[in-house]
C-alpha cells in the first residue's frame, strides 16, 4: 500500500510538470505577424574636389643617380603643386620605390644560359595630391607634367562634405519604404501597426563622368588637360519592419 501511495504521488507530480509546461509554452496563432520593406533614396550632386595620383619616374646606371635625378624632378613637382594654390596638408606622399633594372640575354646553343645583368636603376615617387578648386585641376596636371611629372595613375573626384546630400538620401529612402508599406498593406487589404525596427545601409557610387565638349574646348584654349567632373552619385536604403494589426 505504502510502495502504491507513492507511485501516485509521482504521477501527479508529472502531470503538474507538463501542466505548467504547455501553459507557459507561447501560442503560435499569438505571435505578431510582420511586413519588411525596403526603401532606396538617391541624390546627386557635382564633386567639389578632385584628388589626383601622380608621380615621377627616372633611371639611371646607379640608384644614387636615379634617386638623385628623382628628388630633383619631385621638388620640383611639389614646388609647382604648392604655387598653384593647393594647400601644404593636400599634397603626401604615397610612394616610393627603388628597382633594378636587368638586361636578359638570349641563349646561345652549345653554350651555358648568360644570367641576367643589373644594367640601371629606376625610381619612382608617387604622390597624392587634393584639388578643393575644381577650376585648376586641368592646369594643375598640365603645369605638373611641364615640370618633370612623367606618370599620372588616377583621378577621381569626391564631396568634401557629403552628410546632408546623405541625409536627404536617408529621408528619400523612408519615404520610399513607407510608401511601399501603404501600397502592400492595402492590396493585401491589412492594416499597418506601429513601427518595429529600421536599419540602413548605403553610400557613394562611383562617379558617373559626362562629358562635355565645351567644357573640352573652353581647357584647349587654356592650354591644360580636358577634365569631365561628371556627378557623384550617393544612395542609400532602409530596411523598416511594421506590426500587422
Amino acid at each position: 500500500m505504502r510502495y502504491l501511495v507513492v507511485l501516485i504521488v509521482s504521477f501527479m507530480t508529472i502531470i503538474g510538470v507538463v501542466h505548467n509546461a504547455t501553459a507557459q509554452s507561447p501560442d503560435n496563432s499569438k505571435q505578431k505577424r510582420t511586413l519588411t520593406l525596403t526603401g532606396t533614396g538617391e541624390v546627386k550632386s557635382k564633386p567639389d574636389m578632385a584628388i589626383i595620383q601622380l608621380g615621377v619616374v627616372r633611371q639611371a646606371k646607379t640608384a644614387r643617380s636615379a634617386v638623385h635625378a628623382n628628388n630633383k624632378a619631385m621638388a620640383q613637382v611639389i614646388d609647382t603643386v604648392l604655387s598653384a594654390g593647393v594647400a601644404e596638408k593636400d599634397v603626401q606622399t604615397s610612394g616610393f620605390s627603388v628597382q633594378p633594372r636587368y638586361t636578359h640575354y638570349p641563349r646561345i646553343k652549345s653554350q651555358p644560359q648568360r644570367p641576367p645583368e643589373i644594367t640601371g636603376y629606376s625610381v619612382t615617387n608617387n604622390l597624392a595630391v587634393i584639388i578643393r578648386d575644381l577650376e585648376i585641376v586641368g592646369e594643375v596636371l598640365d603645369a605638373v607634367v611641364s615640370a618633370g611629372s612623367n606618370r599620372i595613375d588616377n583621378i577621381s573626384f569626391s564631396i568634401q562634405n557629403p552628410k546632408p546630400l546623405r541625409d536627404e538620401a536617408r529621408r528619400k529612402a523612408v519615404t520610399d519604404a513607407i510608401d511601399k508599406a501603404k501600397l502592400y498593406a492595402q492590396a493585401a487589404g491589412i492594416t499597418l501597426g506601429p513601427i518595429m525596427s529600421i536599419s540602413e545601409q548605403g553610400g557613394f557610387s562611383p562617379p558617373q563622368p559626362v562629358y562635355r565638349q565645351a567644357m573640352a574646348a573652353k581647357a584647349y584654349a587654356a592650354e591644360a588637360v580636358p577634365i569631365a567632373q561628371g556627378e557623384q552619385k550617393l544612395s542609400m536604403s532602409v530596411h523598416i519592419v511594421w506590426q500587422i494589426k
